[in-house]
C-alpha cells in the first residue's frame, strides 16, 4: 500500500487544527452550542469544496465562512427569539477549569457579556466578536461581513463602545466568585434569607429561562430583597430533594441544581465588589443537554 494512503486530508487536517476557534466564534455570535455546532457542518460543507491551493490563510477563511453562516443563522434566530416565551438566556456552555484563567475569553463567554451582545445587530456582533476577543484584522472582518475596512471600524468603534457601557464594572477573581458561589449555595440549602441578603449586591437582577417548559418569572427581579424572598419562596414549595453542585460555565464557577437527581437548571452569575450582581438560571431542557452529557470544552 502506498504511503500517501495514510496521509492525513489537508482540508479535514486545517479544519480539525481550527475547531476550537470556530466552534467559540459561532458560540459567541450565536449564544447557543447547538447552534454553533451546526455552524462548524456548515461551514465543513463548503470548506471541503474548496481549492486549498488559493487559500493563501486558512485560519482566515475558515473564520470567514464560519462568519458569514453565523450571519446567515443569527438572522433566522432573531424570529425564533420573538416568539421565545419568556426571557431568553445563552445555552450554558461546560468549560474547562483552564479556560477561566485567560481572563478575556472567559469574560467574553460569560452570561453577562453574552446578554450584552444580544443587544448589538448581527453585523456589530460578529465585527466585536472578530475584534476585541480574536483580533482579526479589520480586512480580514471587512471580508468576512461584506463591508469595506472602514465602514468595519466604524461599526468596531460603536459596537465596543456599547458593550464597553453596559459590561460589569470590574473583573472579579475566579475565587471570589467561587465564594460568594459557596455562600449562596449554603443559603440555597438552608432557606436562610439572611444568607442570601449577605451575598447579594442591592441592585442583583435575577433573570430565569424556563422556555415556556418549565416555570420561571416572567421578568427579570429586580433588588436584594426580591430576589432572596422570590427564590426562598420557590424552594420552599419544591415536593422535591433539591442539591446543588459548583461546575464551571461559561468561563466561570456556577451551580447546578438537581431535584431527586435529576438536573433542573444551571445558575450562572456575575459578579461585582465581592457581591452576587446578576443571577442567570436556565431551566430549559433543550438547553441543559450538553450540560448533562458533554465534557468541559476548551475553547479557541
Amino acid at each position: 500500500m502506498s504511503d500517501h494512503a495514510t496521509d492525513p486530508d489537508p482540508a479535514t487536517e486545517a479544519f480539525v487544527a481550527h475547531r476550537n476557534l470556530l466552534f467559540t466564534v459561532a458560540y459567541e455570535m450565536l449564544g447557543s452550542a447547538a447552534d454553533a455546532e451546526d455552524v462548524l457542518q456548515e461551514t465543513w460543507l463548503r470548506w471541503v469544496e474548496v481549492d486549498l491551493g488559493q487559500v493563501r490563510d486558512q485560519r482566515a477563511y475558515l473564520v470567514r465562512i464560519t462568519t458569514r453562516q453565523s450571519l446567515n443563522r443569527l438572522r433566522t434566530m432573531s424570529r425564533r427569539k420573538e416568539a421565545y416565551v419568556g426571557p431568553w438566556l445563552p445555552e450554558p456552555l461546560l468549560t474547562a477549569p483552564d479556560v477561566a484563567q485567560d481572563v478575556e475569553l472567559a469574560e467574553s463567554v460569560s452570561m453577562a457579556l453574552m446578554l450584552v451582545l444580544e443587544t448589538l445587530s448581527p453585523t456589530e456582533r460578529a465585527v466585536f466578536v472578530l475584534r476585541e476577543v480574536f483580533d482579526v484584522d479589520y480586512d480580514e472582518i471587512a471580508a468576512a461581513v461584506d463591508k469595506t475596512p472602514a465602514a468595519v471600524r466604524q461599526i468596531a468603534h460603536r459596537a465596543r463602545r456599547h458593550v464597553d457601557a453596559r459590561r460589569p464594572r470590574a473583573a472579579v477573581s475566579a475565587s471570589a466568585t467561587r465564594a460568594a458561589l459557596e455562600s449562596f449555595q449554603r443559603a440555597l440549602a438552608t432557606g436562610d434569607l439572611q444568607g442570601f441578603l449577605d451575598v447579594l449586591a442591592p441592585d442583583v437582577v435575577l433573570v430565569s429561562d424556563g422556555g415556556g417548559v418549565k416555570q420561571a418569572a416572567p421578568r427579570p427581579v429586580v433588588g436584594a430583597d426580591k430576589v432572596a424572598r422570590f427564590i426562598v419562596g420557590g424552594t420552599g414549595k419544591l415536593d422535591a430533594t433539591l442539591t446543588t453542585g459548583l461546575t464551571v460555565v461559561n468561563g466561570s464557577p456556577a451551580l447546578v441544581l438537581r431535584l431527586d437527581g435529576e438536573i433542573d437548571g444551571v445558575m450562572a452569575i456575575r459578579m461585582e465588589d465581592a457581591r452576587i450582581t446578576g443571577l442567570y438560571y436556565v431551566r430549559n431542557p433543550e438547553k441543559l443537554t450538553r450540560v448533562e452529557s458533554e465534557t468541559p470544552l476548551t475553547l479557541r
